[in-house]
C-alpha cells in the first residue's frame, strides 16, 4: 500500500454549500478515510460523493483531475477542487518515499467521462480501437508500476468479460505493491477478494461486505424478476 489515510483540514466551510454538504466529504473533513487493504471500491448511489471523494483523493495526490498519469501535471485549465486543494495523506512504509518526493510518486486517474482524452495524451491512440479497449489498453500499457491508481466508474465502457478482465488486472497490480482506489456501481468489480468495500450515502461512509452490499441485493432481485422493477417505471 501506498497511503494509510487521507484526511482534509479546512478551518471554515457552510455546510450547506457543495461539497460541504455531502456527508461523506464531512467524515473526511471529521474522522479522515482509512485504508486497510491493497484495493479500496467506493460504492454508492448516483450525488452520493463517490466521484466528489475520490476526484479529491487523485488530487491530492498530484493527479490530473482531468485524467492521466502523474507525468501529466494538470493539462486540462480546470483548477484543483476546493476539496482536493485540501486533502493530505497519511503515508503507509512503502509510500514514504513516494509522499516525500513530488518526483517519485507513480500513478493514473482513469475516469470514464474523460478517458479518450487522457488516453491520447498518454500516446494510446484512443480512436484506433473501442473505448472499453482503451481503458484495458491503460491497465496493459500503463498500469504496470507501484503506485495511486484512481478510478472514476471504469466499467462505464466494459462488457461482462472485460469488467473480468479488468478484475484480473487490478489484482495484479495489487499484487506488484501498487494501491488502487476505485468508485464504482459494479457488482463484478466489488466481488474481488480481499477488497475493501466503503459504502457513501446519508449515513456518510460505512465499511461493508460484498454479500451486504444495496447493489447486489438489488442486481439478484433484478435478475431473479425483472417484472417487479420494470412495472414501477413502465407504463
Amino acid at each position: 500500500m501506498i497511503i494509510e489515510r487521507a484526511y482534509a483540514h479546512v478551518g471554515s466551510y457552510d455546510e450547506g454549500e457543495w461539497p460541504w454538504s455531502v456527508p461523506c466529504v464531512r467524515e473526511l473533513l471529521g474522522d479522515g478515510l482509512r485504508f486497510t487493504a491493497p484495493v479500496t471500491f467506493v460504492v454508492g448511489e448516483n450525488g452520493s460523493g463517490k466521484s466528489t471523494l475520490v476526484e479529491a483523493l487523485a488530487e491530492g495526490f498530484g493527479l490530473d483531475s482531468w485524467g492521466g498519469s502523474h507525468e501529466w501535471r494538470y493539462a486540462s485549465h480546470r483548477a484543483k477542487s476546493v476539496l482536493g486543494e485540501h486533502v493530505r495523506f497519511d503515508a503507509a512504509p512503502r509510500g514514504r518515499r513516494m509522499l516525500a518526493s513530488w518526483s517519485a510518486r507513480q500513478g493514473f486517474f482513469l475516469r470514464a467521462e474523460t478517458a479518450l482524452d487522457a488516453l491520447g495524451r498518454e500516446g494510446l491512440d484512443p480512436d484506433a480501437r473501442s473505448h472499453g479497449e482503451g481503458f484495458l489498453a491503460a491497465f496493459r500499457d500503463k498500469f504496470l508500476r507501484p503506485g495511486l491508481y484512481v478510478l472514476d466508474e471504469p466499467e462505464a465502457a466494459l462488457s461482462f468479460s472485460s469488467c473480468l478482465e479488468l478484475i484480473g488486472h487490478i489484482d495484479q497490480l495489487a499484487g506488484a505493491g501498487a494501491q488502487v482506489i476505485c468508485a464504482t456501481h459494479s457488482p463484478l468489480l466489488t466481488a474481488l477478494p480481499g477488497a475493501d468495500i466503503i459504502e457513501v450515502g446519508e449515513h456518510g461512509m460505512r465499511r461493508t461486505t460484498w454479500q451486504d452490499l444495496a447493489l447486489v441485493d438489488h442486481w439478484r432481485r433484478y435478475l431473479a424478476d425483472p417484472g417487479a422493477y420494470l412495472r414501477h417505471v413502465l407504463e
